[in-house]
C-alpha cells in the first residue's frame, strides 16, 4: 500500500521544512509541498515532527553473559526499539575464544531470524585474534557485509586483547576499508582494584564504581588512540562516559587524527550517586560504570562541538533475579541495564527541549551519523527520495513518564523509572510499513531483515 504524510515538519541533520512524504512499496518516492497523488493511506501529521528512523549503533541481545542471558532477544528487543522511535539496531556477535568469525556470525544471525520485527545488522567482537581470524576479516568485509569490528581491552581471560592482537587487527582491518571499535578500559588496572576491594570485603554495587575509576578509561582511550593513530585504521571508541576520555581524542585533533566517539544515555542523565542505594544500586551496575556530573556537561559538550558522534543505548538488561546473583559480591552482578526503548524521547527531551543540542545535530546522533559510520547512508539515516521509507512521525509536546509498568523491554525494573519526558513517539514507518500507530504494532515478527552494510564513509 502506498502512504501519503501531509502536513507534518521534516526534520534532518541538515534541514527543517514543511513537506509531504509520498512512500511506495518500501521506499520515498517524493517529497514536496501539497503533493497530489493516488494513495491507499494518508497519515495526517499536523503538529508533529518527522525524523528519520532511529539506529542504536550499540545493543546486546540474547547475549550470554555473567552467568545469564541478557532478558531481550531480537524479537522483543527490535519490538521495544520501534516503539521508541528505533527502526534497526547493530548488534554484537562475539567470537568465543577457539571459535571463528563465521561461527560467531552464524550463531547470532540464528537468534535473530525470523523474530525481528525491525531491521539489524551486527558487528563482530574479535577475542581470539589469530592466523586463521586474520584470514577471515576480508571475506567478513567484502562478502557479508560485516565492516564494524569491536575490541576489548578489559575483561581478561575472556574477552580482552592485548596491543600487538590490536595492532594486528588494526592493519588487517585497514586493508579493506572497515573500522576497529574498542571498550576501552584497562583491564588490568581495573582487576586490580576489584581484588584490592574483594580483600577488604567491599562487595557492595558501590565498589564496582569505584573498581573503574576515570583513570582506567583514561588511559586505555589514550593507548587506543594512540594505537589508531599508527596504524591509520578508522577508529571508534564504544560507550565514552567521561572527560579524561574525551580529552584524549581532542589531543588527537591536534596531529590531525579523527577518531569517532558514541556515548550513551545513561552517561548524559545519570550520575554515580546511582551507587549509593545499597543493593538496588545494581539495576545500574554496568562497565563502565556512570560517572559524575562534570561528565555528563563534558559529554554534552561533546556533543555539541561534534567530538561524539553517536548516542547508542549499550542496550544489556537482565532480570532482577539475575542481579541478585550478585547480591553478596558484586563481581558476581551481570553488568548492563535496559535502555533501548527510551533513547530518541530522552535525547529529545533533555537535550533538544533543554536547548544543549539542536534539532538537527538530535537527528545526527541518533540517526544519521550512525548509517554514515556504519556503511547504511543514505538507504538509512535520512528522510530523502530513494531512501527506506524508515520514518517516525514525533508529537514535540506531549508529556508522559518512563516506567517498568509501561515499557516494552523484557525487563522487570527501569533504569530511568519514573523520569518525566516531555515528546512521544505516536507513528513510525519501517521501509514503508506502519510498524506503529496508536500505541500497538501493526508488523509480524521476522518482518524486520539482515542488512549487509558497505564501508564507513
Amino acid at each position: 500500500m502506498s502512504i501519503l504524510i501531509k502536513n507534518g515538519k521534516i526534520i534532518t541533520a541538515s534541514d527543517e521544512y514543511f513537506a509531504d512524504i509520498f512512500i511506495e512499496g518500501e521506499t520515498i518516492k517524493a517529497i514536496g509541498q501539497n503533493l497530489e497523488v493516488g494513495t491507499g493511506r494518508v497519515i495526517d501529521a499536523s503538529g508533529k515532527l518527522i525524523f528519520p528512523g532511529g539506529i542504536d549503533p550499540h545493543v546486546h541481545l540474547d547475549m550470554p553473559f555473567m552467568g545469564a542471558f541478557s532478558s531481550d532477544d531480537h524479537e522483543t528487543g527490535t519490538r521495544a526499539a520501534l516503539f521508541g522511535g528505533t527502526t534497526m539496531v547493530i548488534d554484537y556477535a562475539i567470537q568465543s575464544r577457539g571459535g571463528s568469525l563465521h561461527d560467531a556470525l552464524e550463531t547470532w544471525k540464528g537468534r535473530a531470524h525470523g523474530k525481528a520485527y525491525g531491521d539489524y545488522s551486527f558487528h563482530i567482537a574479535v577475542t581470539d585474534y589469530n592466523d586463521r581470524v586474520k584470514d577471515e576479516l576480508k571475506e567478513m568485509i567484502e562478502k557479508e557485509g560485516i565492516t564494524s569490528f569491536k575490541t576489548f581491552m578489559a575483561y581478561k581471560g575472556a574477552l580482552m586483547i592485548d596491543d600487538l592482537q590490536m595492532i594486528g587487527i588494526m592493519n588487517e582491518v585497514k586493508k579493506y576499508g572497515g573500522l576497529v571499535a574498542v571498550h576501552a578500559t584497562n583491564g588490568d588496572m581495573i582487576d586490580y582494584l576489584v581484588n584490592k576491594h574483594k580483600s577488604e570485603n567491599k562487595l557492595t554495587p558501590w565498589y564496582h564504581y569505584l573498581s573503574q575509576p576515570e583513570i582506567t578509561e583514561t588511559e586505555a582511550s589514550g593507548r587506543f588512540v594512540d594505537l589508531a593513530f599508527m596504524t591509520d585504521v578508522k577508529s571508534y571508541i564504544v560507550h565514552m562516559t567521561c572527560e579524561g576520555a574525551l580529552n584524549k581524542v581532542r589531543d588527537a585533533t591536534k596531529r590531525n587524527q579523527k577518531v569517532l566517539v558514541e556515548t550513551c544515555p545513561q552517561y548524559l542523565l545519570l550520575d554515580a550517586s546511582v551507587y549509593q542505594d545499597g543493593f538496588n544500586s545494581a539495576k545500574w551496575v554496568m562497565s563502565p560504570p556512570i560517572r559524575e556530573k562534570k561528565d555528563r556537561e563534558t559529554l554534552w559538550a561533546g556533543i555539541d562541538q561534534g567530538l561524539v558522534q553517536t548516542v547508542g543505548t549499550d542496550h544489556c538488561p537482565f532480570m532482577w533475579r539475575d542481579k541478585l546473583k550478585g547480591e553478596h559480591d558484586f563481581t558476581l552482578i551481570p553488568n548492563g541495564a535496559p535502555g533501548l526503548e527510551h533513547r530518541i524521547e530522552l535525547m529529545f527531551s533533555e537535550g533538544v527541549k533543554k536547548e544543549r543540542i539542536s534539532m538537527n545535530k538530535f537527528v545526527e546522533v541518533t540517526s544519521t551519523n550512525v548509517a554514515k559510520i556504519f556503511g547504511l547512508f543514505p538507504q538509512k539515516g535520512t528522510i530523502a527520495v530513494g531512501s527506506d521509507a524508515d520514518i517516525v512521525i514525533f508529537d514535540p509536546g506531549e508529556e508522559h513518564t518512563i516506567s517498568a509498568k509501561t515499557h516494552h523491554h523484557r525487563c522487570d525494573y527501569s533504569a530511568y523509572e519514573g523520569w518525566k519526558v516531555t515528546g512521544k513517539v505516536k507513528t513510525v514507518l519501517l521501509r514503508g510499513e506502519v510498524a506503529i500507530d496508536d500505541d500497538k504494532v501493526w508488523i509480524e515478527k521476522g518482518y524486520g531483515k539482515f542488512l549487509k552494510r558497505g564501508t564507513p564513509l
